[in-house]
């Protein structure tokens, strides 16, 4: 995994990093985490820390890398940049790349020109043929110059796909590519060569985008004269309307799921089944079954729709089948403290027992909010919205307050004998029970959709809920006749 510090990660980062992870454990090998931050222009702030952040959030633990170390660092290309110069003045000295002196003015004139005359667009090896003296006079001056890398100008460069086969460059489209920059910092194309290389990195899993550079690496390892790895490049991510994956069709970033709500065992099997086939039509795997399973013949190159459907779907699966009551209790704690529903300091035991009536509910974590308020605050339902449209505010008083004495009589406070003697109430005031039990759920919750009823009142205890039904009698009572 070679991420470029260049902002936050996004999903096909972490499709990436997740099969090369499931490869490296399938193989017993070892997952590498390399930051390619060469370019400076691009850089931003606390963009490392969030990458690293992210893939540990969504359970990538690498085995070499920043903050560990291991036999190949370092694992920061900014910290490997002598290695960079050195492997490009090798390949200066045996004429396989050269020094260009092309000022950025005089490349931006010639683009200009090759676009007036509608020709195609490119470096035009202007400094590629200076004979000696010409070069002796420019390194004489101190003007700036990048290491290129001499195209052949004839023939064709193969690199073959694990998932594509043999793809075919023909070196007339491929430019003479920048290898060293005049900041003396490499170009990515560069770098990721001699890193796979140093750190003996038998795969090398990529996006799709990176097949067009594939005459660059093939190029590159004959003219070092190394072994190539073996390639992988997955499939494009495409929305649900068959064009790229962007901002306009939601969050791209990972962490943003994250802050939505979506818990990492999720995504995480999502994104491993983004691009693969592993068995029939079944969507559910753990980690470690992946792990068993998985290997390259697994992916397609065939682009992959990112269904954000089916993506809350499977985050409800984990929430309500797989996840325990104590993972699912601790991941909803953070959004009922920011709502300010924790403010009263319930106890552990509470929260878990409120979550536990309402997850099968949750397919996003902050959705547990609205879903579980009224066990935390205080309910102030309306007179009217207590009597509905079944009971008058005479009958809706009366059920109410013979509802609480009925209630307040119980012996054991459960969810059979409230529900039993409910019913024999609504049958002794000629009420259907449903209409008995919405205006007792309105009374003690607020909501006409809630929890049921009884496990709503086991949960709030017997004080509360007899506090709640004073409270809804209270407020139909003081309400004026109509």
């Amino acid at each position: 995994m070679a991420p470029s510090p260049t902002g936050l990660l996004h999903i096909g980062n972490v499709r990436t990093a997740i099969f090369d992870w499931l490869l490296a454990r399938h193989h017993g090998g070892q997952f590498v985490l390399r930051v390619e931050d060469t370019d400076r222009t691009r850089l931003v702030p606390g963009s490392v820390e969030a990458m690293m952040d992210t893939l540990r959030w969504i359970g990538l633990e690498w085995d070499e890398g920043p903050e560990i170390g291991g036999p190949f660092g370092p694992y920061v290309q900014s910290e490997r940049t002598e290695l960079y110069r050195d492997h490009a003045e090798r390949l200066v000295s045996n004429n396989t790349a050269y020094r260009c002196y092309c000022t950025a003015e005089r490349l931006a004139a010639l683009r200009a020109e090759q676009e007036r005359k509608h020709q195609p667009t490119g470096y035009d090896r202007h400094c590629r043929f200076m004979s000696a003296e010409e070069r002796a006079e420019q390194e004489a001056s101190g003007d700036p110059s990048v290491i290129r890398f001499a195209v052949p100008l004839e023939g064709e460069t193969h690199l073959t796909d694990a998932l594509r086969g043999v793809l075919t460059y023909k070196h007339e489209t491929v430019q003479d590519f920048v290898l060293l920059k005049s900041d003396g910092f490499p170009t990515y194309h560069f770098a990721v060569v001699i890193d796979d290389h140093l750190m003996q990195i038998s795969h090398v899993v990529r996006g799709p985008e990176y097949l067009s550079t594939g005459a660059r690496d093939t190029l590159l390892h004959q003219a070092l004269g190394w072994p190539q790895p073996e390639y992988v490049h997955g499939s494009e991510i495409l929305a649900p309307d068959r064009k790229r994956l962007a901002k306009r069709h939601g969050a791209t970033a990972v962490l943003e799921f994250r802050e939505m709500g979506f818990v990492p065992e999720a995504l995480f099997n999502f994104l491993a089944l983004l691009g693969a086939a592993y068995s029939g039509d079944r969507e559910i795997f753990s980690r470690e079954e992946l792990v068993a399973i998985f290997d390259v013949d697994k992916l397609h190159p065939t682009p992959a729709i990112f269904d954000r459907t089916k993506l809350e779907w499977m985050n409800g699966h984990y929430i309500n089948h797989i996840l325990t009551l104590s993972d699912v209790t601790d991941r909803c704690a953070p959004y009922l403290e920011r709502a300010g529903l924790l403010s009263g300091e319930p106890t552990r035991e509470y929260v878990a027992a409120v979550i536990a009536l309402v997850k099968d509910r949750v397919k996003l974590l902050p959705e547990v909010v609205e879903l579980t308020d009224f066990f935390f605050r205080e309910p102030e339902p309306s007179a009217a919205e207590v009597a509905g449209k079944k009971l008058t505010p005479e009958g809706a008083h009366h059920a109410i307050q013979t509802a609480h004495k009925r209630l307040e009589g119980l012996d054991e406070w459960d969810e059979a004998a409230m529900e039993s003697r409910m019913r024999q109430l609504a049958e002794q005031l000629d009420l259907k029970a449903g209409v008995l039990f919405a205006a007792l759920r309105i009374a003690i919750t607020g909501k006409t959709v809630a929890p049921g009823l009884f496990d709503t009142m086991r949960v709030l205890g017997r004080e509360r809920t007899l506090e709640r039904l004073t409270r809804a009698a209270e407020t139909v009572a003081a309400a004026p006749i109509a």
